[in-house]
């Protein structure tokens, strides 16, 4: 499966986060909790070099709750301030500007010295596609301040927006890297749709899906799709006894995989099979 995916905007869009670095305080790194390392940008880190960060692990609300303080503490050891947060819920937000302000406060205590008093601190969030910038900015902001979607490439340009609370935030548009030297990294962002559907054979990355659920979270399907004695079964078995269970039988008897593969992974972003983490901190 093919899942390298680097449309051109986005090397406009490398450009337009080093080119407006000079004016931030801190950047705002959001990634999905679900899936944690495969959804940072490598190249970040090149980026935005030394200026102070804070990363925000966003839809914890739909991660496994078991894995989220054990990663909130592997960053943490690895001495980046972390937060977990959800966009739908709201979880954490009042906390995230004064964790900015916490970060910043040698910054802020030495403009006071200067006599530089109520400067807005200026924030860029940063992300890969579809990691829920958008929805987080509007519920920051108290308003519709950027368009939403459930599909990468919603927001295409970037866009200042005034907080109340001496706030400034720039949004950017989800940036990928030009190369996934892990195929599970790229399997995992084509589960939660970071990169377009287009792209990718459905089938088979439900398939894999399929598997991973099997041994790791095999009650999600059972409570979802009723599928039991899965053991030994490979991937488009699964698919098909996924299908079976839903009914979705074309003529002839055979089973409208097609079909299955779309419902499971658009069920899956969607939270309905249930809180889940994709992958689990390293050791290290």
């Amino acid at each position: 499966m093919n899942l390298q995916w680097f449309p051109g905007h986005m090397t406009k869009t490398r450009r337009m986060i080093e080119d407006n670095l000079k004016l931030i305080d801190i950047v705002i790194e959001l990634v999905d909790a679900r899936i944690p390392l495969s959804s940072r940008n490598p190249q970040i880190d090149e980026i935005v070099k030394n200026k102070p960060r804070l990363l925000l692990l966003n839809k914890s609300d739909v991660s496994d709750a078991s894995l989220n303080k054990a990663w909130q503490k592997y960053f943490s050891d690895n001495g980046i301030p972390c937060m977990l947060v959800s966009s739908t819920t709201g979880k954490s937000f009042n906390n995230v500007l004064d964790k900015c302000r916490e970060i910043l406060k040698d910054k802020i205590e030495s403009d006071k010295a200067r006599g530089i008093v109520n400067r807005s601190i200026k924030m860029m969030i940063v992300g890969v596609p579809n990691v829920g910038k958008s929805s987080f900015i509007n519920k920051l902001s108290g308003k519709k301040s950027a368009k939403t979607g459930d599909r990468p490439g919603v927001t295409t340009g970037k866009q200042w927006i005034r907080l109340s609370n001496g706030f400034e935030l720039l949004d950017t548009p989800g940036i990928l890297w030009p190369k996934f030297e892990d195929k599970q990294v790229g399997l995992r962002l084509a589960y939660t749709g970071a990169i377009r559907d287009e792209v990718i054979d459905t089938e088979e990355l439900a398939c894999y899906f399929l598997e991973f659920l099997r041994d790791n979270y095999p009650q999600a399907l059972t409570d979802r799709y009723k599928m039991t004695d899965m053991d030994g079964l490979k991937g488009y078995e699964l698919l098909e006894l996924l299908g079976r269970k839903r009914g979705f039988v074309v003529s002839g008897g055979e089973i409208d995989t097609l079909r299955a593969a779309s419902i499971l992974l658009d069920e899956f972003r969607g939270a309905k099979l249930g809180n889940i983490t994709l992958e689990i901190p390293p050791k290290n």
